[in-house]
């Protein structure tokens, strides 16, 4: 059911909620600090990227201020995301500054999502910070899989993060993108192995994000089917563990581990989507899978007093759609979206 927006954003003030026009209350940012990345991983962009200009970017005091804003109005779970952000020079200055909210028990949890190449530099010192728990993107324990789905030879770096975090306490999850052709025949290797070292794994579908040099009809198939070629080998029952985001978890019975599935196009979750993304350019995209946006970066250097940033906030919350555009049906068909998901953050 639909909210009255205009009387909600006559009500709205600079503390209330972030709630949309459909009732849903967005408790979850997801904010990219930088579009590069030291991989080129072939679904999600092309080998010769255009980056943004360094100067483009915001600042690490513009990124804290719009955390600020969106922790005062019921923020409670922050991801940080990229391209690589632990590729952007002086990022632990960030997560120190963040670190304080969680101190206060204003953010209940600082997040992150990496590739893995940097993480055995960082693990400590994410840990000092209070990140407690981090997404780790890896599709593959394959040497020479990981090389050609990347275009870069760092599997041993990664696992020597994944390793170091570890160590150091942090909880990881590792998340997979099923990839036709690619990974499938190893998930199962993949799941046991996660598992082994006590990390949760969760299986992601390929999303029509951006133009790439491959055809995504090649890449793409619905985790419906993987889920039905696992089944035949483990023993997948549901369970109602949940955390901030969209992974619908089963628990392994060989294992005792926990797997999710991620599926934007076959099974939406947009139903109870409490997410918003920022670009490291200060747009805020309140649906992954929509080019609708909004630019925060005007008002978050023009207004000293947010207020023009809290209205905008508002009005973007008031066009959050329904669901997303998502759609792969037909070879040669243009990405739904057009942006790369380097740009919006993971």
């Amino acid at each position: 059911m639909r909210i009255n927006a205009p009387k909600m954003l006559k009500e709205l003030n600079k503390n209330s909620p972030l709630i949309d026009e459909y009732g849903r209350q967005v408790n979850y940012l997801r904010l990219s600090v930088t579009d590069r990345c030291d991989l080129r991983c072939t679904y999600c962009m092309s080998e010769k990227m255009t980056f943004l200009p360094r100067n483009e970017l915001l600042n690490f005091e513009e990124l804290e201020r719009l955390c600020m804003v969106f922790i005062d109005r019921g923020v409670q779970h922050l991801r940080i995301s990229g391209g690589e952000p632990l590729t952007r020079k002086d990022i632990l200055s960030l997560f120190q500054a963040l670190s304080l909210h969680l101190a206060k028990g204003s953010l209940q949890e600082l997040t992150l999502t990496t590739n893995g190449t940097q993480l055995e530099r960082y693990a400590q010192e994410l840990s000092d910070c209070g990140v407690q728990r981090i997404n780790v993107s890896l599709d593959t324990l394959d040497q020479d899989k990981f090389t050609n789905i990347t275009r870069r030879d760092k599997l041993p770096a990664v696992l020597r993060g994944i390793d170091a975090a570890l160590s150091v306490g942090i909880k990881i999850k590792i998340n997979t993108v099923a990839l036709q052709n690619h990974n499938l025949s190893e998930l199962s290797r993949m799941i046991r192995w996660a598992h082994s070292l006590g990390m949760d794994i969760s299986l992601i579908e390929a999303m029509p994000m951006g133009e790439i040099e491959t055809d995504r009809v090649d890449q793409y198939i619905p985790l419906s089917a993987v889920k039905e070629t696992l089944s035949r080998e483990m023993t997948l029952s549901p369970i109602s563990y949940k955390t901030s985001g969209p992974s619908r978890y089963m628990l392994v019975e060989e294992t005792g581990g926990r797997l999710g599935f991620i599926s934007p196009l076959s099974h939406n979750f947009c139903e109870s989507c409490n997410r918003v993304r920022i670009t490291c350019t200060g747009q805020l995209y309140t649906c992954l899978g929509n080019e609708g946006m909004v630019d925060l970066r005007a008002p978050l250097r023009n207004d000293v007093t947010n207020t023009k940033l809290t209205q905008k906030i508002d009005e973007a919350l008031m066009r959050k759609p329904k669901g997303h555009d998502f759609n792969i049906t037909r070879r040669g068909q243009a990405p739904s979206v057009n942006r790369h998901m380097s740009v919006t953050g993971g």
